[in-house]
């Protein structure tokens, strides 16, 4: 999955992230409606945009762009479609544009035409890597965070987020949705990871109304095994499959997950666990 394609999800679910991101009340998120616009004339399309609920001049309208790749035409580009989708909207509010960069060093150095503009407070430029060194209160921006960790701390990130989100989201508050991001983002980030090192992260409840229960069962349907793979997300391993169980543990204890909790996973006693751990 892109990454441009992670943050529009988690935008139009989460607008308040956006509004956290800029250093907004969140409740500015009421205001508007998350988009993505296309410039039609040239095929162009904006990663995001939020329209606001008003005409008021003083209401902007947003237009956000998520670059992780250098690109020395990106500013050309960028106030290129904004300037045209300003021409063709019967809005009259005022503007801002935002970029989110993984860090300054992929941002263009290709900026003369447009510094102005990157020196105003029109612009704002996010670099997420410096959200690693600022302790993250809000669920949405340790969210975004995740998104830049090294590998080496987003499983524990990860697991420390799920937890957060169970105890401190109410149901009006769409955990189950921002639990399927952030496994999205875990599997986006780590792709190596197999099934039963995801399963040990959410609960059985929250994997089954995840795209990535659906994609299993789809899979499991189209081998014909539906029900066997059902019954090993459900128990944390399909009837048979003791060795591969077995070969997981090193894996799972690697990801400083604890003997217990790969025992429930993989329905091996503790004690079988423990013996690989000693290396017996």
């Amino acid at each position: 999955m892109k990454t441009d394609t992670i943050f529009y999800q988690l935008f139009q679910s989460f607008p308040s992230i956006f509004f956290e991101l800029i250093q907004l009340p969140i409740t500015e998120a009421n205001n508007y409606r998350f988009d993505s616009v296309e410039v039609k004339q040239l095929s162009f399309r904006l990663d995001g945009v939020f329209l606001p609920q008003n005409n008021h001049p003083q209401t902007p309208i947003y237009f956000c762009e998520v670059q992780f790749q250098e690109d020395e035409a990106f500013y050309q580009r960028f106030f290129t479609e904004i300037f045209l989708d300003l021409s063709k909207t019967d809005l009259t509010n005022d503007w801002r544009g935002v970029i989110v960069y993984p860090n300054p060093q992929v941002e263009t150095n290709q900026v003369q035409r447009y510094r102005e503009l990157l020196n105003s407070e029109r612009v704002s430029r996010i670099y997420l890597n410096e959200l690693e060194n600022i302790p993250q209160t809000s669920i949405g921006l340790a969210t975004v965070q995740l998104i830049t960790l090294s590998k080496a701390k987003a499983i524990d990130s990860t697991r420390k987020l799920i937890q957060r989100v169970r105890q401190e989201l109410t149901p009006d508050q769409k955990p189950q949705e921002l639990l399927q991001l952030i496994e999205t983002i875990l599997v986006y980030k780590l792709p190596l990871l197999n099934r039963r090192e995801i399963e040990t992260m959410f609960s059985l409840d929250e994997l089954k109304q995840t795209q990535y229960f659906q994609d299993v069962r789809e899979e499991a349907r189209q081998e014909g095994r539906q029900e066997g793979i059902e019954q090993g997300i459900e128990q944390g391993i399909e009837q048979g499959r003791l060795n591969k169980a077995l070969e997981a543990v090193p894996r799972l204890l690697a990801l400083g997950i604890s003997v217990e909790q790969v025992a429930s996973a993989l329905e091996l006693e503790v004690k079988q666990v423990r013996a690989i751990q000693k290396g017996r």
